[in-house]
């Protein structure tokens, strides 16, 4: 069994390694075909031709793109993500200081999307068809069709300018001293440093952003948890249950969600991609200083480097979450298990 489940955990790494190679082709070659010509941005609009030209020389642009491929993918193994011409820094140094803002952010999102969906889902499941399967999958119908930016217009507008009991943007109070920086996490960095009034003031700039982003994963969450439980609801097992007259309970949280929740494990962790890419523009309009609003300056700049590596660092998020989705699901799923000892 551990021979098969090392297998199994090898042939995973070996597909995520050969997509994530494919993606970066992929988004290498599409950053270097967009009109602009980033070696005039770099080097400023009225500047000379021959300033232009060396500013091509010192970003490798003069070189065949197959050449500049290798060169940049042999910086990446070594973990140099190379220039970027607006920050006039290493992206590297970029994605430190932007991208623990953003994961902070994703991390208390995925929690509002799990719980909400796990709680959403097991109510209508429990009572299919009836007032709150109803309510659920009308929210859901709402939810899932509008944009994660639209909800963060109307949160911030509800409660940030109506009822004025959340921030309307920014990361902490202009009047608080952020913590000593440790991990670049600030709320973890608060904990660690002992500054629990700064962690509640991030906890509170982050609530409303996170919930604008949760809104469209956790409904769907609770849709499929929601779809998962009704089938097994018609299980022999389950009817067995009901004719031992077991607990309504015990029937619900223990026979009835554990299967059905795996298909809603499996959309929960490909969500983290959904809510990364979602996090693009509700970063924008909450004022986040985060990794993905450092991916829209990017796009706006024609920053090829940092275009690259923002959406490397995406697929390598999403391809994480998918991996560790995939074990919890092989854990849950003893016929998953079987499957891989007779593989």
């Amino acid at each position: 069994m551990r021979g098969d489940l090392a297998k199994f955990i090898l042939t995973r790494i070996l597909l995520i390694t050969f997509a994530l190679f494919g993606l970066s082709v992929l988004i290498f070659v599409l950053a270097r075909v967009l009109p602009g010509d980033p070696a005039r941005m770099a080097a400023g609009w009225a500047a000379p031709d021959y300033a232009v030209e060396a500013m091509r020389k010192k970003l490798g642009l003069d070189k065949p793109l197959p050449l500049q491929y290798i060169s940049w993918l042999s910086d990446v193994i070594r973990g140099d993500l190379g220039y970027s011409i607006y920050t006039k820094r290493s992206v590297t140094i970029d994605a430190m200081q932007y991208l623990p803002k953003t994961l902070e952010l994703i991390a208390l999102t995925e929690i509002f999307s799990i719980l909400g969906g796990i709680l959403l889902g097991t109510l209508a499941g429990a009572f299919p068809y009836k007032l709150p399967d109803n309510v659920v999958r009308v929210l859901a119908y709402i939810a899932i069709s509008m944009p994660a930016f639209v909800w963060a217009i109307i949160l911030q507008l509800i409660f940030a300018r109506a009822i004025p009991i959340f921030p309307a943007g920014g990361q902490l109070s202009p009047e608080m001293v952020p913590p000593p920086q440790i991990t670049g996490f600030i709320m973890l960095d608060s904990l660690v440093s002992g500054r629990f009034d700064c962690f509640l003031d991030a906890l509170h700039h982050t609530i409303l952003p996170a919930l604008s982003l949760s809104f469209g994963s956790m409904m769907q969450n609770a849709r499929i948890l929601r779809m998962g439980m009704t089938d097994v609801r018609g299980k022999d097992f389950m009817l067995l249950g009901d004719a031992l007259g077991l607990p309504f309970r015990l029937r619900v949280l223990k026979y009835q969600l554990k299967p059905a929740s795996i298909p809603a494990i499996t959309a929960m962790g490909m969500s983290i991609g959904a809510d990364l890419a979602n996090a693009f523009l509700v970063e924008n309009v909450y004022n986040w200083p985060g990794f993905s609003r450092y991916g829209v300056t990017a796009m706006l700049n024609k920053d090829l480097n940092a275009i690259v590596a923002v959406v490397l660092v995406v697929g390598v998020v999403y391809a994480i979450a998918n991996f560790i989705v995939d074990l919890i699901v092989l854990w849950l799923d003893p016929r998953l298990r079987h499957g891989v000892r007779s593989s």
